[in-house]
């Protein structure tokens, strides 16, 4: 890819290498399961690392972020960055697969293919359309995902599992603090704990190689949740005292 020296790339190289890294590891399986445990695990392996390369303590680290203050404010804005590139991505994932397989099932039908899409929306995003829009358009088309016919399912799980593994990762490297604070760089246990998932493609299934890097067979959304709970509590708290409802 080319690139330029900003934030997006930085973190678009690391999720690209972390593809890249995933083939390397299991290059020595049979060609049958030369892929990962699933689709996820492979969007999630570069989005991982991510989680530590854009910490302001790696970004220091890198020489790339001056006078870095670890202070509330700084985490605040850490963590509200991070969650307006994770939290916000959720629901537009679920919903795209959602509408597919509505329009699949026949639940919604040819003659509401873009109110249908909207529905889904207002309900899970809180948007509308900025001008009105009718059958006439077919504005989830505007997505290559629902073109092509590609299903969108490997990033939500993804931006879900991704956590899951870095806490894992963090925990291994022997990590002490808040879990947005984690940067797992030159942790040899670490890098051994993933390399030990990444080496079993697609020969096991999903379960087994969660298990191998978490010790759980499920999908748990619990360490997403606590690496944002200090934002999380700093937004309720804020809403309370300036009597904000959240919604629509």
């Amino acid at each position: 890819m080319c690139t330029e020296v900003n934030m997006d790339d930085l973190i678009t190289i690391h999720h690209e290498m972390g593809h890249i890294q995933y083939f390397l590891q299991y290059a020595d399986q049979l060609l049958v399961f030369r892929d990962g445990a699933n689709s996820g695990f492979h969007e999630a392996v570069g989005d991982t690392l991510a989680l530590s390369v854009k910490t302001p303590k790696h970004l220091s680290w890198l020489g790339l972020l001056k006078n870095n203050k670890n202070d509330r404010e700084s985490d605040l804005n850490y963590m509200f960055s991070t969650a307006l590139d994770k939290i916000a991505f959720l629901p537009f994932a679920y919903i795209m697969d959602r509408y597919r397989y509505d329009v699949f099932s026949g639940k919604i039908g040819t003659n509401e293919l873009n109110s249908g899409w909207w529905n889904y929306v207002l309900e899970y995003q809180g948007i509308i359309p900025a001008v009105p829009r009718t059958e006439d358009d077919f504005d989830p088309g505007a997505k290559y995902h629902i073109d092509a016919d590609v299903e969108y399912m490997r990033y939500f799980i993804s931006f879900v599992i991704q956590f899951q593994f870095h806490k894992a990762l963090c925990d291994a490297s022997g990590h002490a603090g808040p879990l947005y604070q984690c940067d797992i760089n030159q942790s040899k246990k670490a890098g051994e704990l993933l390399s030990s998932m990444l080496s079993l493609g697609g020969s096991q299934p999903w379960p087994v190689a969660m298990e191998k890097i978490t010790g759980s067979r499920v999908m748990d959304a619990a360490p997403l949740l606590e690496f944002f709970q200090p934002l999380t509590d700093y937004l309720k708290a804020e809403n309370r005292k300036n009597g904000d409802v959240a919604g629509w």
